[in-house]
């Protein structure tokens, strides 16, 4: 069994720098930000808004893991999406790297 010599950060550069893992992350992003101008205004006008909730379900189930109130539940949101877009990278890589990793051993892809 070969070791793997990479690093823990260039494992996650590996498995997070492809359009999956990407537009994932940049989905997240743009909920993180909606949620926030969203929790503004609703600030502004004395009315509760539940827009948080989206942030939560859009990275769960891995925001989900540990139950926190407050803001440290808000600490699980960048992690939790971090954790999917490295495992959607993961997946990702698997996909498009398979069908190399045949060709090189000679098995045929049929």
């Amino acid at each position: 069994m070969a070791k793997n010599s990479r690093s823990l950060p260039q494992t996650l550069r590996h498995y997070l720098v492809n359009p999956l893992a990407l537009g994932y992350l940049g989905v997240v992003l743009a909920v993180c930000l909606w949620v926030t101008v969203d929790t503004i205004s609703a600030a502004s006008s004395g009315d509760a808004s539940f827009a948080i909730l989206w942030a939560v379900l859009v990275t769960a189930p891995s925001s989900m893991l540990l139950s926190f109130a407050g803001p440290a539940a808000l600490v699980m949101i960048p992690i939790g999406a971090v954790v999917q877009a490295a495992v959607l990278g993961a997946l990702y890589r698997h996909i498009t790297e398979r069908p190399a990793r045949g060709i090189e051993n000679g098995i045929s892809g049929v």
